[in-house]
């Protein structure tokens, strides 16, 4: 997999907004401008790749959603991208009877069936428009790529694939089905973009193998069929190392129950868990102005701000996965160096500007002239790089603030110290009980911490303990409830699963960032360093991708949908350690997970490891999850 799955998305994106034909090379040939009709999904899958700068240059005028008011444009071609359901294929037959557009170009994001085609054509044949329908394409795009080496399956309706959907006890058979379906053959759209067939490895008995036997089931249907499979020729010879397969390792969220709850401490899961991160975009509120204004005026509206946090930001590319003190003594070098730039600039435009006529300003003119002409030409590098330091200003101080008034450092040192199973050195009870220390909300994510990672429940009388000071500090216990039947269901008492020992270790109060011209006070916010280790999900990836042999992972069931079938212990297996491996959490993910990926896969030379899962929730939304289990 030389191109990222990104990349080959983004192409795939680009040669379909091109009429489905490879861009063309030569840049100075105009585009054909045309019209982009995209469903929620079809916005969601193309904005975390493309801008809508590179879209323009693309030669798309207009991108309007499928389902607004939209004004007919009768000579230029449409191209649509939408999720082939029923709503969709209506409006596009309206569209059809309205004549909105000279041509059509459908592109639906999972493949569509054939009643559906069939309704598109009966509809074209009524409005009399079979031949501006030019082309129908199957994309298999049907999934959200958003760093080169992370995806989720969609954002849209993530509700109905989330860990409550597939955990709920009233679930029925034929809903578990079309929840497996739809992870399924967002997966099987994954695999014909990265343009190769995994071997499959999955534990037995939960969602993740139903997942598994379903997606081996429909690869191998589709190698079968080969005049129309999606896995031969053209298709293959994009990935570069075709004869080594990826490894494909599907993971149950209930292998690891802490991860998602727990407090962070890397700069992209902290933006996650504290504010409003979707979709590599961050929403934030400015504060609004404090200060009243004299007439008795209504105070000013707080704005929304939105920052894109994208591949293009050498900076965040480079600290998204760095300790948050890291991150912004960072961003206040970035922002020491940029002054000095700029200042470099003015002076330049000083002397150009201030000496009348007199001799020396003309000698020193040939001289500086250069240097102003490099000054002026660096101009739009500068603002860019300025817009960049703003940016991460804003959202680190945002985050800060959150650290501080939550005392998040507190929570996420004692909770490494809980789940690394070493002593702690002030009681469960005190910071629950510490009115100052964080919301209600951090201090159930501490106490089911506790409460999962514990070698033994604690007796009933503690436990009465905790729950009236959890009451008292406010929490919502329905959580727990859910936990202790999962708790007791896994019987996961006897072994645990380990988080390694994590050991956090504070160096001393930041005096390093608190310099007078920093713009982040952090006083009083530990400066921890964190030791590499390994979460359970990467443990697992580990045993499997080098071929180790683990009580773990010894019984994860094989599947290889290139084999003829054959009894599963009679496939011949790869012996081989794997070079790329896709590691897809059913059930929800996080960034604290994939960032631990990332580290494990930068350790290791030449290995490449892509994180991928369901939906990707932050602590707090995974609580909402399991308070709504727990209140069955």
């Amino acid at each position: 997999m030389a191109a990222s799955v990104r990349e080959k998305q983004t192409v795939a994106l680009k040669r379909m907004l091109n009429f489905n034909a490879p861009p063309l090379k030569n840049t100075a040939a105009e585009p054909v401008w045309k019209v982009l009709i995209y469903d929620r999904f079809g916005q969601d899958i193309i904005s975390p790749l493309l801008s809508v700068k590179e879209l323009r240059d693309m030669g798309i005028t207009l991108h309007l959603l499928l389902h607004s008011d939209r004004d007919s444009i009768p000579d230029v071609p449409a191209i649509y991208f939408i999720m082939p359901t029923e709503e969709n294929i209506d409006r596009i037959c309206q569209d059809l009877r309205n004549q909105l557009y000279e041509s059509y170009y459908l592109n639906f994001i999972s493949a569509i069936s054939r009643s559906k085609l069939e309704d598109i054509a009966s509809a074209a044949l009524a409005a009399n428009a079979v031949s501006q329908v030019t082309k129908v394409f199957d994309q298999y795009l049907n999934f959200i790529t958003l760093e080169d080496d992370m995806f989720i399956l969609c954002h849209q309706n993530k509700e109905l694939i989330s860990y409550h959907a597939i955990n709920r006890a009233d679930i029925q058979d034929t809903e578990m089905e079309s929840i497996m379906d739809t992870i399924v053959d967002s997966l099987f759209c994954f695999f014909v973009t990265l343009g190769a067939v995994p071997i499959i490895r999955c534990p037995r008995g939960n969602a993740a193998e139903m997942v598994a036997v379903k997606l081996d089931k429909k690869l191998r249907e589709n190698l079968r069929d080969a005049r129309n499979s999606l896995f031969t020729g053209d298709n293959m010879s994009a990935g570069q190392f075709s004869f080594q397969r990826p490894l494909f390792v599907l993971a149950d969220r209930n292998v690891d129950m802490a991860t998602p709850l727990h407090h962070t401490w890397t700069y992209q899961a902290l933006i996650h868990d504290v504010l409003d991160f979707h979709l590599n975009r961050v929403m934030m509120e400015e504060g609004a102005g404090t200060e009243a204004s004299l007439s008795g005026a209504r105070p000013k509206k707080k704005s929304r701000k939105t920052y894109d946090l994208t591949a293009a930001d050498k900076f965040w590319q480079k600290h998204k996965g760095s300790p948050f003190p890291e991150v912004a003594e960072s961003v206040q070098e970035e922002l020491d160096a940029y002054r000095a730039q700029e200042d470099e600039v003015k002076r330049l435009k000083s002397i150009m500007g201030l000496e009348g006529e007199d001799e020396g300003a003309i000698s020193m003119l040939s001289d500086n002239t250069a240097k102003l002409t490099s000054a002026v030409s660096s101009l739009p590098e500068l603002l860019e790089k300025k817009r960049l330091i703003d940016l991460h200003t804003n959202v680190a101080t945002a985050v800060l603030d959150h650290i501080k008034s939550r005392k998040l450092d507190l929570y996420f040192e004692y909770e490494e110290k809980l789940m690394s199973k070493s002593t702690l050195d002030k009681s469960l009870l005190d910071i629950i009980s510490d009115p100052d220390a964080g919301t209600p909300e951090d201090k159930m994510r501490l106490f089911l911490i506790y409460y999962i990672s514990a070698q033994q429940a604690p007796s009933e009388s503690d436990l009465e303990q905790y729950k009236k000071a959890l009451l008292d500090a406010g929490c919502d216990l329905s959580p727990l409830n859910y936990i202790k039947q999962w708790k007791a269901f896994t019987k996961m008492a006897a072994t645990p699963a380990s988080y390694g020992n994590s050991g956090v270790k504070p160096m001393g109060l930041l005096s390093r960032v608190m310099n007078t011209g920093s713009q982040f006070v952090m006083e009083g916010v530990k400066n921890l360093v964190l030791k590499q280790h390994n979460l359970p999900v990467t443990r697992i990836l580990d045993n499997l991708m080098e071929m180790k042999s683990h009580p773990e992972t010894d019984d994860y069931r094989y599947f290889d949908p290139k084999m003829l079938r054959g009894s599963e212990s009679s496939i011949p297996r790869n012996k081989n350690p794997f070079q790329e491996a896709i590691v897809f959490v059913v059930g929800g993910g996080n960034y604290i997970e994939y960032q631990n990926l990332a580290d494990y896969a930068k350790s290791k030379q030449g290995k490449k490891v892509v994180y991928g899962c369901s939906e990707l929730f932050s602590a707090a939304q995974f609580i909402k999850q399991l308070s709504q289990l727990g209140q069955k």
